[in-house]
């Protein structure tokens, strides 16, 4: 329990001091081990898939599995690690700067399995949110992805997004982390405009192909990455990045570890509802460890429960379909099934893997009311 607790917990720090401003140095990739064989990570993704494909009752869940089919395999990137600055840098970023100041830094290659899963896991942990996205009983419940605009606040690594444009979305990914614009910048377009990707799709012709566009920033305290972001979004979704433990924490808790949004609540909401069309979803999803002893020091990533009260959201103009419900039971048999539990150090999950997650929606002007999910 200890051992997986401590992925938890590196997982979060990797997030949380980035958002905080923290040295690079305390975010920086592990030390470089021997690379495994280009195609590794991919393999696993794929074994991972069809194991969930039972789990999951959804169309929408299952097309997202299935499109693991067409990830393709990534050659190893590297970056390099600019302490002085906190900053991160890609090759040609540190080709540019002068010769003394290029010896100061540290390189680190990092191979496929970061690409895909960074510090953050299985990006096919999202087929669960998903499921319940999209078998929630409401009429206008979003049943597949194609031509959705999607937005994952937080999104930490590519995986996910790949798997939704497969399935014709739109996508954007907006994160604070400072090392995925110099990986994943390297070589793809996605920071600048929005890439199309039939090449994921194995078709010659299409009518709408998905896309991927990420941006860094704090969003929406920066005014950058509120242009950027932009609106039209049919949803919002959010794993792990949006927790009362790290918004609101209910115990003195080190800064650095939390994630100060730049705005007030009743702000976020208000430029949330904003960004979503009529009829768009929010998605918050969030996957805990269990929660310190109160003789212990405060794990701001353990309370997974929603920031926002109830109250506000309402009055920020949302539907709320489903608000801190717990889907432990559930999120346990997919970890099972994704193998967090096997092996030497495994999780345990009875004891360290807690979920809730929260589900809005923006009404459409004139429609009724909604049916109350089960």
């Amino acid at each position: 329990m200890q051992v997986m607790r401590g992925i938890f917990v590196l997982a979060a720090r990797i997030l949380i001091l980035s958002m905080a401003g923290a040295a690079v140095a305390q975010t920086a990739p592990p030390p470089p081990a021997k690379s495994p064989p280009q195609g590794h990570a991919v393999a696993k993704i794929r074994e991972e898939a069809a194991a969930l494909q039972e789990f999951v009752a959804s169309p929408l869940a299952r097309s997202f599995l299935e499109a693991v089919r067409l990830l393709p395999e990534v050659p190893p990137r590297e970056v390099f690690i600019d302490r002085a600055n906190r900053r991160y840098l890609s090759p040609s970023e540190a080709q540019a700067l002068p010769e003394a100041e290029r010896a100061k830094l540290d390189s680190r290659p990092l191979d496929e399995s970061f690409y895909y899963n960074t510090k953050y896991g299985s990006p096919l942990a999202y087929s669960r949110a998903l499921d319940l996205l999209a078998t929630v009983e409401h009429p206008r419940a979003i049943k597949d992805l194609a031509e959705k605009k999607i937005l994952d606040f937080g999104y930490g690594n590519i995986g996910q997004l790949r798997l939704m444009a497969a399935q014709l979305a739109d996508v954007v990914g907006v994160d604070v982390d400072t090392i995925l614009p110099s990986y994943y910048g390297q070589f793809d377009r996605f920071f600048t405009e929005a890439v199309p990707m039939p090449q994921l799709l194995e078709i010659d012709t299409i009518p709408h192909p998905g896309t991927i566009r990420l941006v860094h920033g704090r969003w929406p305290a920066d005014a950058e990455a509120v242009t950027k972001v932009g609106g039209g979004y049919d949803l919002f979704i959010s794993k792990n990045t949006l927790k009362r433990g790290y918004v609101h924490p209910e115990r003195e808790a080190d800064p650095r570890l939390l994630v100060n949004l730049g705005v007030s609540d009743e702000q976020y909401l208000a430029k949330l509802h904003e960004i979503l069309n009529p009829g768009g979803w929010v998605m918050v999803y969030n996957l805990c460890p269990a929660p310190a002893p109160a003789d212990k020091p405060y794990i701001p990533w353990a309370d997974g429960r929603c920031p926002f009260s109830e109250e506000a959201i309402r009055a920020a103009g949302f539907e709320v379909l489903v608000y801190d419900r717990d889907d432990t039971e559930a999120a346990r048999w997919m970890a099972h099934l994704l193998g967090w539990d096997a092996g030497e150090g495994g999780m345990n999950l009875k004891d360290d893997l807690f979920v809730w997650y929260t589900l809005l929606h923006k009404p459409v002007a004139g429609a009724g009311p909604a049916a109350t999910p089960k």
